[in-house]
């Protein structure tokens, strides 16, 4: 993000390390932001973003409404110039490059006192249209990204916490450790991940289903199949899946994401013959659907069936480690595709503020 982009791969490699110190970067700067005055039913959060930047937003919008706080995600692009922000609304503007200007043109309409926006680059254009700012440290950042998304998640998690209420040494304490519980987990699934991209080299689509905080993962991982492998891919919703969605499955990857009638939809299409990988936990034999207060238990692996048990963690590092298992999808299947992941086909010189940064 920050200067010149850095290989694909050197990020994944660096990552673990740097999602350390955006911990450490976003503590130091929480003290300054407002917090603790988002109470059920005083007030509300809207964040908005383009691409990656409103996938991530999922995360945040998931904690908040657990605490009974209305919050939203909107693409920014779509946020029409005649809406109107309700007076008690605080409208987060995330950009990972701090220059997409569609979110910057929305932070514009929103009154001085109720703007924040969270950047990975420092002194970015969009933080010079508010006093409320916080960023990543200028992370380097790969062309699909890697370090920028999932740090953005981490800060966007930290700082609802720190709307609710914690202070910001407790916002960060929920992700000590998180650079070795990432190597740990990259190291463990990373033979799997490319047993899964051999046998799907040759699809020609791809269904990333997930639901609720999971959806950063699904559209990000979609994204970066899009991006990387130039796959056609689809971030799908878990039961809107099943009312009709998964019936185009054919030459098709699919990834489902999730613990409870996740478990049974994978073993559905894996039983059918379809390439399919499900990342749930470990946390539980048999987890509950709360949308049909069903239970599942975890199917056995095997046939078209790969499966892959993250460790029982928090919500949000949860998500942050869907993400990885997608992020090493994406660079495996370029492999078996022989696709040269920095070779991206199209270029746009409107997205972003000054120009593409190569």
């Amino acid at each position: 993000m920050a200067g010149q982009r850095i290989d694909y791969r050197v990020a994944q490699q660096g990552q673990a390390a740097a999602l350390e110190r955006i911990v450490s970067r976003v503590q130091s700067q929480l003290a300054v932001l407002p917090g603790g005055d988002r109470r059920p039913g005083d007030a509300s959060v809207v964040f908005f973003g383009m691409g990656a930047s409103f996938a991530a937003c999922a995360v945040p919008v998931a904690i908040l409404a657990a605490a009974g706080v209305r919050a939203t995600r909107e693409i920014a692009s779509e946020m029409h110039a005649g809406l109107a922000v309700p007076a008690n609304t605080l409208a987060i503007g995330v950009s990972q490059s701090g220059r997409s200007p569609e979110t910057v043109e929305v932070l514009r309409r929103v009154p001085a006192d109720r703007r924040c926006v969270l950047t990975n680059v420092a002194g970015a254009a969009l933080s010079d249209v508010t006093g409320l700012s916080y960023d990543l440290g200028s992370e380097q950042d790969s062309y699909a990204s890697t370090i920028g998304y999932t740090g953005t998640i981490v800060g966007l998690a930290m700082l609802a916490e720190h709307l609710l209420g914690a202070t910001a040494q407790d916002a960060a304490a929920g992700w000590h450790g998180i650079g070795s519980t990432l190597s740990a987990v990259e190291k463990e699934t990373a033979p799997l991940v490319a047993a899964v991209a051999q046998a799907s080299a040759g699809v020609v689509a791809a269904d990333v289903v997930a639901s609720g905080p999971s959806r950063a993962a699904s559209e990000a991982g979609a994204l970066l199949l899009r991006e990387v492998c130039r796959v056609p891919s689809a971030a799908l919703v878990t039961r809107n899946y099943l009312h009709g969605e998964m019936e185009a499955a054919g030459d098709t990857l699919h990834v489902i994401i999730g613990d409870g009638r996740e478990r049974r939809l994978a073993r559905t299409l894996a039983d059918a013959g379809h390439v399919t990988l499900l990342v749930t936990t470990a946390d539980a034999a048999a987890a509950t659907d709360t949308a049909m207060t069903d239970t599942y238990p975890i199917p056995a692996a095997g046939g078209a069936l790969h499966l892959i048990t993250l460790p029982r963690v928090s919500m949000p590092v949860r998500v942050v480690l869907e993400t990885l298992v997608l992020q090493q999808l994406a660079g495996a299947l370029a492999d078996a595709r022989d696709i040269e992941i920095e070779d991206f086909v199209f270029e746009h010189d409107d997205t972003k503020i000054g120009g593409m940064v190569q």
